[in-house]
Formats: structure tokens, sequence, C-alpha cells
């Protein structure tokens, strides 16, 4: 760390039915980060989650709302620190790497540090690798920034993050939205490889690859139209705009050889799509006005959080 007085680092790691695992990923950060606070908080785990974590030594806390996104919100309302911690209770992540992620934090100023998962990892199914770099692609084509693991469940943050971060994700789709909250507050981010490793025995993974993937795609999709309503609004205008034309095209042929419109339902649809196409035009150029207006007190708000619990 670069400063003499050592931070206050809080651990967080939320749970469901991590009772096979949580004693050891417990274990492995307090080994890792000893003056760290470990913080579990269970959301609705039908086995022994939270008495293995209590047992480990952890502080532990409920959560009723189910969903990963749920869980977060509660935990960086309540858990107050210098810096955090988030790693999921399956043991996959390296705890190990921690310091290293809290370094690049700290020494850096940074907002953000995401936990990047070693490709080359054999636990790292290549199904899973195939969609999060197709996901993290569309996600930097988007918003013009470039990712490697948007998907990452390992990430190092500061207090202003944590503190002025509007959760609105209930379930998984809560990283994606983590990544675009700092890139469309051009907050100060970074990244570090990192080992991953296999699922103990025993332990099951709760991610659903096709049913949580397309929410994270949606997500992506409607992210975009909040903070980016313009480019999102104005490319379905001209998209309405090249269809309206390219019917029209025949219409206005066959009036100036004829001097007859012979296909009004046509003509009907073309007009129609033009109107729809300046409609969205307006809609996304004063959505614009509004989510900068957001963005400026976002803004706002982030300045007015101390790096340091009052």
């Amino acid at each position: 760390m670069t400063s003499t007085e050592s931070p206050h680092v809080a651990v967080l790691i939320p749970c469901h039915n991590e009772g096979t695992t949580i004693a050891r990923v417990v274990a492995g950060f307090r080994a890792s980060l000893p003056t760290a606070a470990i913080h579990v908080f269970d959301n609705n785990s039908t086995d022994d989650t939270a008495d293995a974590a209590a047992r480990a030594g952890a502080s532990v806390g409920r959560v009723a709302l189910q969903g990963k996104g749920n869980v977060l919100r509660r935990m960086f309302a309540d858990v107050d620190a210098d810096a955090y911690l988030l790693v999921d209770g399956d043991d996959t992540y390296d705890a190990a790497s921690a310091p290293r992620l809290l370094d690049a934090l700290l020494s850096a100023g940074a907002d953000m540090i995401v936990g990047v998962r070693d490709p080359t990892a054999l636990a790292y199914r290549r199904g899973h690798q195939f969609g999060n770099r197709m996901l993290t692609g569309f996600l930097s084509w988007l918003f013009g920034r470039n990712c490697t693991d948007i998907l990452s469940g390992y990430r190092a943050f500061s207090r202003r993050f944590v503190k002025s971060f509007p959760i609105s994700s209930s379930g998984f789709e809560i990283e994606t939205e983590l990544t675009v909250h700092a890139l469309e507050m051009s907050l100060p981010v970074g990244e570090v490889l990192t080992p991953y490793k296999e699922r103990p025995d025993g332990s099951a993974s709760k991610l659903k690859t096709y049913r949580d993937g397309t929410r994270i795609l949606l997500t992506m999709l409607r992210l975009f139209s909040t903070e980016r309503p313009f480019a999102f609004y104005g490319g379905i205008s001209v998209m309405l705009a090249i269809t309206s034309v390219v019917l029209a095209v025949p219409v206005v042929q066959t009036y100036v050889e004829t001097g007859l419109v012979p296909r009004f339902p046509t003509a009907i649809l073309s007009t129609g799509l033009m109107l729809m196409s300046a409609l969205s035009f307006f809609a996304g150029l004063i959505l614009a006005t509004v989510t900068q207006g957001r963005r400026e007190m976002k803004a706002l708000f982030y300045l007015q959080q101390s790096r340091k619990p009052s």
C-alpha cells in the first residue's frame, strides 16, 4: 500500500447455497488480508452457508430479496470501509491475488479494479469464455471503450464508487451495470490478471448460461438506451427512415410516370414510418438532455463522497 496509514478494507462475499466452499473462501481472504473485515451476506440459502461463514469468523448478514444485485445493494449500503473487495463465495477466485487488486486500486487512485480471469485456466469453460468474449465485445462496441472481462465477480472498489453507485439490477447482470456505470462516469478503472479455479466437488454453479446470458444482453441494451439515448433512438430513427424511403421510391416513380398512386397501403406505410422516424429522433434528443442532467447529478453526488468514512 502506498499510504503509511493502513486503509480499512472490507471483503464482501454474496452467497447463496455455498456451504461447501464459504469457510475455505473466508480462510483464504483472512490469510491474504489479515486486517480486513470479512462480510458474508447470505441470500436465502437452504444449506448451512450462514453458519459455516460465522464459524469461519466472518460477519454474517442476510438479504431476503433473491438475486446478486439485491445483495450488493444491501452490502454497499450497510458496510463502511476505505476500500472494498467483492468476490463470489464459490472458491473459484484466487484469494492470494487480493493484495494486488487493492494495491492497483490505491496506488493509482482508481475507483474500480477488475480481476480478469486467466483465459488459459482449465476451469474457465470454453462455452463461458466464448459467451464472455461476445458480451464483452458487444459492450465495448456499444460504449466505445475496451473491456476484457465484464462478467468477473472479483473486483476492488473505492469508497466513493460504492457509496455513489445507484444499483438497479437484481441478478447476475449486476457486473454489467458496475462496468457501464464506471465507463459512463469516466471513472478511473483498471484490470489485474488473476488465476481462476474449478469449483470444488459438491459445489454447483447458480449461473444459468442461456437465461442469464440473455438477461445480461438485455441489460446492456437497456443501459445503452438510458445512458446513450440519442445514439439508441437515433439509430432506430435512421433505420425507420431508410425503410420508409425504400418503400416510397417505387410509389413516387409510378406517380411521376403515370400521375397515379395505385398502392395506397404502401404509401400510407411509408408515411407512417417516416413520422415514427421523426418521433424517435426527437425522443432521443429530449432524453439525451435528461440523461446529461442525471449524469451531472451522479457526478456531483460522487464528488460529495469522502474517500474515508466520516
